[in-house]
């Protein structure tokens, strides 16, 4: 509207807010357009089907990431086992036969790997700025090389697009050891260096967990003893350190979050298997009650889920523990528990031993289909809930209360989701659409699953060999 006592000057005014809203309508356009460039893959899900079987989940991609890079830390090799044929985990063993790492594959999802000739040149190439620009993972090398050889460089990381994830406790934690650090923001990418890493008492601002592993695996070659405390201490975390114990180091604590390190000269080879994947495991529960499905999950290290099954429990799912399996039976009604005060329950992430915040959206997109109502709380992501708008446009009663609290209204399956196109986002997401395309009415489509595969290997084949509907375009 034209408020201006001159009219010359609102005609301006006019042109100029036109503009405004059609760079804003263009930016949005290009943007949109962009994801669709970029990822050409897609899955088309026919909803309403009902499982019946077993799954096996894979094994944990980020422990795999964890000890990949634990790698470098010796000249003699070192075999895994159960590593997930996943895009993430992928791209970093192609990293590393990159850097110079011998990659042998000796059997199904296991491989063997020798560090005896790397090449450190490669870390001032393009393309290695390019392919650790894209891989999040490839920020827990600079502890082994820096450990080992003085020297890392870090292209400023990507991964999920899930809000803001800062890199200083890696940093500050490397520094304590005695590297310095050098930021080109020209070259967006890091230069670390030191001559010798010395141990170092040092309290985490945050219990991180790639920072823990990142510092652990520097302080193992460094003078003399380090301590760690709020250190993480989730089972990828107790993981790494055992086997860093079995290559040589000494490191005491391990389950705590106070972790003392004895610095060794050297490391040798080992075996290592990794454990199943906790977020699978719980993606799988989720589905199961949200399809009304009949699913074991088969050799899950029951011990290793920590507070999952619990949290899934007082969402009302009968979540049946058998030997080192979980069954979950067919469900046609779940119901949402309430405090002891009875006022509305409530889900929020934590470090270990808390609630993994890689499950709050499964968490929120099965409770869509509960009775009753809860509130998620993502404390320590602020991006994660906002693929909530595609869960309303499918018929969910949910509130986005802030980037951080969503409030769902369970509707106890009568009102079934509606079938819809979407955007996966992020791996999390992605895999908590594909539950709600798989519960609902009619044929969905969600497109760049190249972000729900860098988490869950052949997640299509393996639940349509049990029953399910998805068809990969």
């Amino acid at each position: 509207r034209d408020r201006s006592p001159s009219r010359g000057l609102g005609d301006v005014y006019k042109r100029q807010r036109k503009k405004r809203v059609n760079n804003r309508f263009f930016c949005i356009f290009h943007s949109l357009t962009l994801i669709e460039k970029e990822s050409m893959a897609s899955f088309i899900i026919e909803g309403g089907h009902r499982l019946n079987g077993d799954l096996i989940p894979q094994g944990a991609k980020n422990e795999a990431l964890e000890v990949l890079c634990a790698t470098l830390l010796t000249p003699e090799e070192v075999k895994i086992y159960n590593i997930p044929d996943i895009l993430d985990v992928n791209n970093l063993i192609q990293l590393l036969r990159d850097l110079g790492v011998t990659v042998k594959r000796i059997g199904l999802n296991a491989y063997s790997f020798k560090a005896d000739k790397i090449n450190l040149d490669y870390l001032d190439s393009d393309e290695f700025f390019q392919k650790g620009a894209s891989l999040r993972g490839s920020v827990m090398i600079i502890g082994p090389l820096v450990a080992r050889f003085g020297y890392a460089v870090l292209p400023k990381p990507g991964g999920d697009k899930i809000g803001r994830r800062r890199l200083d406790t890696h940093f500050l934690g490397i520094q304590k050891l005695g590297a310095t650090f050098n930021y080109c923001p020209k070259a967006q990418r890091y230069e670390i260096k030191a001559d010798k890493l010395r141990g170092s008492y040092m309290l985490l601002d945050e219990a991180s967990v790639t920072g823990t592993a990142n510092i652990l695996m520097a302080a193992v070659l460094a003078e003399s003893d380090t301590t760690i405390y709020n250190a993480a201490c989730e089972p990828y975390l107790q993981q790494l350190s055992k086997m860093l114990n079995r290559m040589g180091a000494h490191i005491e604590g391990i389950g705590s979050n106070l972790l003392t390190v004895h610095g060794v000269s050297s490391l040798k080879g080992c075996e290592h298997t990794i454990l199943p994947d906790m977020i699978e495991v719980g993606s799988f529960i989720g589905m199961a009650a949200m399809t009304r499905s009949d699913i074991t999950i088969k050799n899950v290290s029951y011990n290793d889920l920590g507070i999952i099954p619990d949290s899934f429990r007082r969402l009302g799912i009968t979540v049946e523990q058998q030997g080192d399996d979980i069954h979950i039976p067919e469900h046609e009604c779940y119901e949402i528990e309430t405090f002891i005060d009875g006022s509305i329950m409530t889900f929020a992430d934590a470090p270990w031993p808390g609630l993994t915040p890689d499950l709050l959206s499964v968490f929120l997109v099965v409770a869509t289909q509960a009775k009753g109502s809860v509130l998620i709380h993502q404390k320590m992501f602020e991006s994660r809930l906002f693929f909530v708008d595609k869960l309303i446009d499918m018929g969910a009663q949910i509130i986005l209360c802030d980037p951080h609290r969503a409030a769902v209204i369970g509707q106890a399956h009568a009102h079934t989701l509606r079938a819809t196109n979407m955007v996966s986002p992020d791996i999390r997401a992605g895999i908590a659409m594909l539950i709600a395309a798989m519960s609902a009415e009619g044929t969905s489509r969600i497109h760049n699953i190249d972000q729900i595969d860098r988490g869950y290997q052949d997640v299509d084949k393996r639940l349509n060999a049990i029953g399910a509907r998805i068809t990969r375009l």
